[in-house]
């Protein structure tokens, strides 16, 4: 695809061991097939998603994004508690976590917890191990403007202002990846040019803003809070793991709100100025499993490598449908009727309601090549200026426009992969 390859920034939410996902994610996304049709041109991270986002940029400023896979499954292998004392301690944590909403603990300040500086020392030699980030540092300014941008979240404690430590101002290092990393309830804060930081969940998170900069196509979010749940949280785990998830989500969605108000004023011609163009915003969100407790706020903790292992390949499977819908989305905005029928199993099943025409769930496959042929082909548009959700089903914001009065119409369309095919098709009203 040469030059004509979308320019593309990666932005990986922070979420403690959750981010392990991120690896897998990223491990799928930095492969050659993948990488042949984009090119990354900046990558950022907040906590877990920083360290995630360091080890894929390594990967980029070497020229070889397909090492990326090695390196991380690497770093979370070696993080995980393997040993019999490191899986006691890792159990311990977990039923605290979990215990703290029955069981009233004293609160402990991690600068009265000598096992905080202990937790830092060990997370800063396991970075230190995988990284030598001053020799990737001198190897990313060699290349100058043509190394991939790389940009970590963190906040300014005494402050209070958000702070992305930028590689293209020479501000990436072991202190700056802990700094973002600093969860203030487990370590102290991170001394980095005479400040303190903590956490970036604090902040930017993660922190999408400077990524455009580099003037993308695209802004892909690795999202690890879900953005919905289907039940109201009632129990004191419940509702604590709901507003973790939240205030976890709180600058993403203002970041992400911004560029799509953008693109539609754009679109509109209400902004002319060449500096801005519209930007096609993916969000790729970790599935939620029907047990909140499996992955609630106590999970982000579990260093379990058989739960490391999981999340890794749950991101490598949703990276890898999150790919095929995007190759799907090729064909469709094309208008490439034949092109999309391939993608459909042979089971496919494909339904529609209001506001467009109402067909009741079918697998015939007479029906569904009409749906593709004569009416989402001509009818129904991807609306570019709405973010792409993709977790269990991918989504996109759709435009119908009626063939016979030429109304336009805002629905949703939603699919579902299943082996590399398209296995459910549904249009529908926007929820």
């Amino acid at each position: 695809m040469g030059d004509q390859r979308p320019r593309v920034a990666i932005a990986c939410q922070g979420g403690g061991s959750h981010t392990a996902f991120t690896a897998g994610v990223l491990s799928r996304l930095l492969e050659p097939d993948a990488q042949s049709r984009i090119e990354v041109t900046g990558i950022s991270g907040t906590s877990g998603g920083a360290i995630c986002a360091l080890l894929a940029w390594s990967a980029l400023v070497d020229g070889d994004p397909s090492v990326a896979g090695q390196r991380l499954r690497g770093f979370w292998a070696d993080n995980a508690a393997r040993s019999p004392g490191e899986a006691f301690v890792n159990a311990f944590v977990q039923w605290s976590a979990k215990a703290a909403d029955y069981i009233a603990f004293p609160a402990l300040s991690p600068y009265q917890n000598p096992g905080a500086d202990a937790a830092e020392r060990m997370l800063r030699g396991l970075i230190d191990q995988h990284v030598d980030v001053a020799d990737l540092n001198r190897r990313a300014e060699a290349l100058g403007t043509g190394a991939p941008h790389l940009l970590l979240g963190a906040v300014d404690v005494l402050s209070g202002a958000f702070k992305a430590f930028d590689s293209r101002r020479g501000e990436i290092s072991t202190d700056a990846v802990l700094a973002s990393a600093a969860i203030p309830t487990l370590f102290r804060s991170i001394d980095v040019a005479g400040r303190k930081y903590w956490d970036g969940l604090f902040s930017q998170n993660p922190p999408i803003r400077d990524l455009l900069d580099d003037h993308p196509d695209e802004v892909w979010v690795i999202q690890i809070n879900p953005s919905a749940r289907d039940d109201e949280p009632e129990s004191v785990a419940a509702i604590a793991d709901r507003r973790n998830e939240l205030a976890g989500n709180l600058s993403l969605y203002q970041e992400l709100a911004f560029i799509e108000r953008i693109d539609r004023l754009v679109e509109q011609g209400v902004i002319t100025d060449p500096r801005y163009k519209r930007m096609t915003v993916r969000v790729l969100e970790m599935e939620r499993p029907r047990s909140s407790r499996q992955r609630g706020y106590a999970s982000k903790l579990n260093r379990s490598p058989a739960f490391l292992d999981e999340l890794i390949e749950l991101g490598v499977r949703q990276a890898g449908d999150f790919l095929l819908a995007r190759r799907f989305e090729d064909a469709w905005a094309r208008g490439d009727a034949e092109q999309m029928l391939e993608f459909f199993a042979d089971d496919c099943e494909v339904s529609t309601t209001a506001p467009f025409r109402e067909l009741a769930a079918t697998r015939n496959r007479a029906s569904v090549e009409d749906l593709v042929t004569e009416r989402v082909r001509t009818n129904v548009a991807i609306d570019f200026t709405r973010k792409q959700i993709a977790r269990e089903t991918v989504s996109w914001r759709v435009r119908a426009t009626s063939p016979d009065t030429g109304e336009v119409r805002s629905g949703l369309a939603e699919v579902t992969f299943a082996d590399g095919k398209v296995v459910r098709f549904a249009l529908g009203p926007v929820r």
